[in-house]
């Protein structure tokens, strides 16, 4: 097939391509690089430009006789989109109405959907499965939860064949070494414990100890981004016409933020140091997936979503390969390349 990946030179889009490449597909990447790194970009061709422009989607979509569509492009950091619902809401919801009017353009009726276990809020029992109620708490979560309706009603009414993700905490990298998570800044735990690991960081704040949890930090379900990259593949195998279905991606198990920082003392051999701090507002004690479903009817297995794995690969990214991936692509544009 051919696939057109938006937001594919981001951290999960790009596994996500490299993992369509390997499976046979050609995909063909759409990202601003608002966030993305052309770096990341390695596995088909590449498009630069915004998903709120619907005639170059559309073009896109022609162009490349695009059969699916995984649809990664986003907003996805919570605070920003707190401080700056208006972007959040734009980006998220306005770029899906301009997706999917280009999708219609476009003749083009399948779409896999980056969505989030940020959809159900602060739910009261875990794990979560797909009927749980969702109440989202931020505009992330408020953005993401229309884009899932907005989808059900195009499903409905106009033959849509749709699957959303929610997906829990992702992690890791690429096994290979040749992409991995690269934010700025970095809020998401493991790569901000390895930065302290590496000594860029004096000290990981801990927000919130009184928890009622094991060691009263909070409790997080993690999953590979390779993992993640393989139920898309899977998910894109099952697209329904005239539905829309949706499939937690986590593992059933949580960890403690102190359960992370010491598995990364182990894998890396070095001390983090650790400092206490208040609860951050929002914050669940608890987010833990029922991923029941999608190894039922997508045949899903989180293989490599260990924690161990995780931070071996994420450690192994960070330490050994980061530095020389981004040198080789500033070294390409240099001598005129794309």
């Amino acid at each position: 097939m051919r696939v057109l990946v938006t937001g594919g030179a981001g951290y999960i889009g790009s596994h996500a391509a490299k993992a369509l490449a390997g499976a046979g597909h050609e995909p063909v990447v759409l990202d601003s690089l608002r966030t993305g790194h052309r770096w990341a970009v390695k596995w088909g061709p590449f498009v630069h430009g915004d998903i709120r422009d619907t005639q170059l989607v559309a073009e896109t979509l022609r162009t490349h006789r695009i059969d699916t569509v995984m649809h990664f492009a986003a907003l996805a950091d919570v605070p920003t989109a707190v401080a700056r619902p208006d972007v959040c809401w734009s980006i998220n919801v306005g770029g899906m109405m301009s997706l999917l009017d280009a999708m219609r353009l476009a003749d083009v009726e399948r779409i896999v959907f980056s969505s989030t276990c940020a959809t159900y809020g602060m739910p009261a029992e875990m794990p979560l499965t797909e009927t749980t109620p969702q109440n989202p708490i931020n505009p992330y979560g408020h953005s993401k939860l229309v884009c899932e309706t907005i989808l059900a009603d195009y499903a409905a009414t106009f033959g849509l064949g749709a699957i959303a993700l929610r997906y829990f905490n992702v992690a890791g990298a690429d096994g290979d070494g040749e992409i991995g998570e690269e934010h700025d800044p970095e809020t998401h735990l493991i790569p901000v414990v390895l930065e302290a690991a590496a000594g860029a960081r004096e000290a990981i704040a801990v927000n919130g100890e009184d928890y009622d949890t094991p060691d009263g930090t909070c409790v997080r379900d993690y999953v590979h981004v390779c993992d993640l990259a393989r139920a898309h593949l899977l998910a894109m195998d099952r697209i329904v016409p005239g539905t829309r279905k949706a499939f937690n991606l986590g593992t059933g198990h949580g960890f403690t933020v102190r359960e992370v920082i010491e598995a990364a003392e182990r894998v890396t051999g070095r001390p983090i140091a650790v400092k206490g701090g208040p609860r951050r507002q929002g914050d669940a004690p608890r987010l833990t997936a029922d991923a029941g479903a999608a190894r039922a009817e997508l045949g899903w297995e989180p293989k490599e979503s260990t924690m161990a794995r995780m931070i071996e690969t994420a450690w192994a990214w960070m330490s050994e390969h980061r530095t020389a991936v981004r040198l080789a692509s500033v070294l390409d544009r240099a001598a005129g390349g794309r």
